[in-house]
C-alpha cells in the first residue's frame, strides 16, 4: 500500500445523491480523482471481507477511472470488487448487484443523461448496501472529509484486464470481472411475462429501442434479441460509444430527435422508446404519440397488476413534487397510499425499503419499483411492453382510455439550460419577495390560491428537507412550479412545470403546449424570466 499526500484543492460543492459531476478535464486534476474516492472510504466503515461494486455507463474517463479505484479499494481494505466486463453497468444493474451479491456498496462512474468526451462531462457517486444513492449524512461526511483530506491510499500493481470475465487476484484483493448484463436481464425475466412480450412481437406489432449510443445497448440486446426474439432492426444506436455518439443521451423530445421523427413518420413502427446515458431515465412513444412521465407513472400503477411482478398489487405510490398528480387519482382508487417527496430517489428509497411503496417516479423521465433502488428505463420499457400485450391496445389508446376513466393531468416541462447561476438563484429570489402579495391575485381565468416553498419531513428517519421548489396553486387545483436542477455541470438548469387538471373528454386532444398556452404566459409574467435571463423560449420542452 502506497500512502500518497493529496494537495489538490478539493470540492467546491457537496456531492448530492446523484454524486459528484465535473467536466473531465477536473477529474483529470492530478489527485481529484482519488482525493474524492478515499473520502467516500473514510466515510463508510469497511469490514473484513468487503466486497464493492464498481462499472459505469462506459463514457470518456471510465476506464482510467476504474484502475484508480480498484487500486485504491485494495489499499482501503476491501476483499473484492465486482467490476462489469469492459467496465459497464448500468446505473440500475449496479444497485440489483449490490442487493442480490450484498455487497458493502457500489461506486458507480456516471453523469447520467449528461453529453460524455474529452471536453464534456464525468460523474461518480456511492451507492450503499441497499442499492440506493448515499443519503444525506454520508453526502454530508464525504464532503467534510474531502475539506480536510491529506492523503489517499493506493495499491501499486499493474491495471486489471477489465475486458475479459473472470478473476484476478492482487495484494489480497480479488477482483472479479462479471457479465455485466446477465443477473439484471434474469431479474427481468422473473418480473414479466415474456411469454406474452414474445407472442406480441411476433404478431406483427413493430418497435423501435433507442440506446442513443450509451450503456443500455448491451441490455437491449440481451433483452429484446436474445430473450424476446425482437427482430434486429428494432434496435438502434446501441453501440456503447465513449461520446455517446456525440449527442446527448437524454430520453426527451429534444435530444432523441431521430426515433421521434421515426414515429411520427410515415410508417411509424407501433412503439418506441429510448432510454439515457446510465440507463436509468426511459421515454414512451406510441405512433405519432408522446406519452408523458407523469402519465406513464400513472398508468404502470393504474394497470399493475396485469404485470407478473404486482399481480397482488400496490403497496403505495409515491412521486416527487414537481411530478403531476395523475399517479395520486390512481392511488385514491385503488385505496393505497400516495407520496409526495422532494426530487431526489434516496425519498423513494427509504420509503421502499420500510414497505410503504411498491412504485414510484419523477417527471424528469425516471421511473421505478422496489426491484432495485435506482429509477430503471428498461424496466420502465418492458413494463409498457407487457401492458400492451395484456390489453392488446395501442399507446394511444391505453393513455386515452386512462384519461376518459381518471381525468387528463395536462402537463408540461419547460427547461432552460446553462443559465447564468446568479441570474437563475435571482429569479427564484424575484418569485419569493412575491409571496405575500400573489395569494389572491388573478391573472386571466387563473386566481392565485396559494403560493410557498415546499419542504418536506420524511416519514421514515425524520429529516427534513427545505427549499425543494417553489409552488404557485390556484384556486381551481392548477398549478405552476418553479425549481432550480443541479444536475448539469456548467450554470444552472431552471425548470418550470405546469400542470391543470381536464376532466372533459372533448378537450383531452389537445396538445399541451396549447391547452397551457395562457398558464404559460402567467408563469413568465410572474418569474420575468424573460426580462432577468434574456432567454426568449426554452432549450427543452416536454
Amino acid at each position: 500500500m502506497t500512502k500518497i499526500i493529496a494537495t489538490t484543492p478539493f470540492l467546491d460543492q457537496k456531492p448530492g445523491t446523484s454524486g459528484l459531476r465535473k467536466k473531465v478535464r477536473v477529474f483529470q486534476q492530478p489527485h481529484y480523482l482519488e482525493n474524492f474516492v478515499q473520502s467516500i472510504f473514510d466515510s463508510i466503515t469497511i469490514p473484513s471481507g468487503a466486497t464493492l461494486t464498481l462499472g459505469g455507463d462506459g463514457r470518456f474517463y471510465n476506464r482510467v477511472a476504474i484502475q484508480t479505484i480498484i487500486k485504491m479499494a485494495a489499499a482501503n481494505g476491501f476483499s473484492c470488487v465486482l467490476v462489469g466486463q469492459g467496465g459497464i453497468l448500468s446505473t440500475p444493474a449496479a444497485s440489483h448487484l449490490i442487493r442480490k451479491y450484498q455487497t458493502l456498496g457500489g461506486i458507480i462512474l456516471s453523469a447520467s443523461h449528461n453529453p460524455a468526451g474529452p471536453s464534456d462531462d464525468f460523474g461518480i457517486k456511492y451507492n450503499t448496501a441497499n442499492g440506493g444513492p448515499a443519503p444525506e449524512k454520508i453526502t454530508e461526511a464525504i464532503f467534510a472529509k474531502s475539506k480536510v483530506i491529506s492523503e489517499y491510499k493506493t495499491a501499486n500493481f499493474v491495471d486489471i484486464d477489465i475486458g475479459t470475465l473472470g478473476e484476478t487476484k492482487r495484494d489480497g484483493l480479488t477482483v472479479k470481472v462479471i457479465d455485466p448484463v446477465v443477473d439484471y436481464a434474469d431479474l427481468m425475466t422473473s418480473m414479466f411475462d415474456f411469454d406474452a412480450i414474445k407472442s406480441l412481437l411476433k404478431s406483427g406489432f413493430s418497435m423501435k429501442f433507442d440506446a442513443m449510443h450509451a450503456v443500455t445497448g448491451p441490455y437491449a440486446k440481451e433483452l429484446f434479441l436474445s430473450r424476446l426474439g425482437a427482430a434486429e432492426n428494432c434496435l438502434m444506436n446501441c453501440e456503447v460509444s465513449e461520446t455517446f455518439g456525440g449527442g446527448h443521451p437524454d430520453p426527451n423530445l429534444t435530444y432523441a430527435h431521430e426515433l421521434v421523427e421515426i414515429l411520427y413518420g410515415k410508417n411509424a413502427p407501433d412503439f418506441g422508446a429510448a432510454s439515457d446515458g446510465d440507463g436509468d431515465r426511459n421515454m414512451i412513444l406510441g405512433k405519432n404519440f408522446f406519452v408523458t412521465p407523469s402519465d406513464s407513472l400513472a398508468i404502470i400503477a393504474a394497470n399493475a397488476k396485469l404485470i407478473s411482478a404486482y399481480s397482488n398489487g400496490l403497496a403505495g405510490v409515491a412521486r416527487s413534487m414537481p411530478t403531476s398528480g395523475a399517479v395520486d387519482r390512481v392511488a385514491k382508487k385503488l385505496h393505497i397510499p400516495c407520496f409526495e417527496t422532494p426530487t431526489g430517489w434516496k425519498f423513494f428509497g427509504n420509503l421502499m425499503d420500510a414497505d410503504k411503496v411498491t412504485l414510484c417516479g419523477e417527471e424528469s423521465f425516471g421511473t421505478g419499483s422496489n426491484h432495485v433502488r435506482e429509477k430503471d428505463g428498461l424496466w420502465a420499457v418492458l413494463c409498457w411492453l407487457n401492458i400492451i400485450a395484456a390489453k392488446n391496445m395501442s399507446v394511444e389508446a391505453i393513455v386515452k382510455t386512462h384519461w376518459a376513466e381518471y381525468g387528463r393531468n395536462i402537463y408540461s416541462r419547460h427547461d432552460y439550460e446553462a443559465i447564468s447561476a446568479v441570474l437563475a438563484n435571482g429569479v427564484i429570489a424575484h418569485i419569493k419577495v412575491q409571496f405575500a402579495t400573489l395569494p389572491n391575485k388573478i391573472f386571466g381565468k387563473y386566481t392565485i390560491k396559494t403560493c410557498d416553498d415546499f419542504s418536506y419531513t420524511d416519514p421514515i428517519d425524520g429529516s427534513v428537507s427545505t427549499a425543494q421548489g417553489i409552488r404557485i396553486l390556484f384556486d381551481d387545483g392548477s398549478r405552476i412550479v418553479f425549481r432550480l436542477s443541479g444536475t448539469g455541470t456548467e450554470g444552472a438548469t431552471l425548470r418550470i412545470y405546469l400542470e391543470a387538471f381536464e376532466p372533459d373528454v372533448s378537450k383531452h386532444h389537445l396538445d399541451a403546449q396549447v391547452a397551457l398556452r395562457e398558464m404559460i404566459q402567467v408563469a413568465l409574467e410572474i418569474s420575468q424570466l424573460k426580462q432577468r435571463t434574456g432567454r426568449e423560449k426554452p432549450t427543452v420542452i416536454t
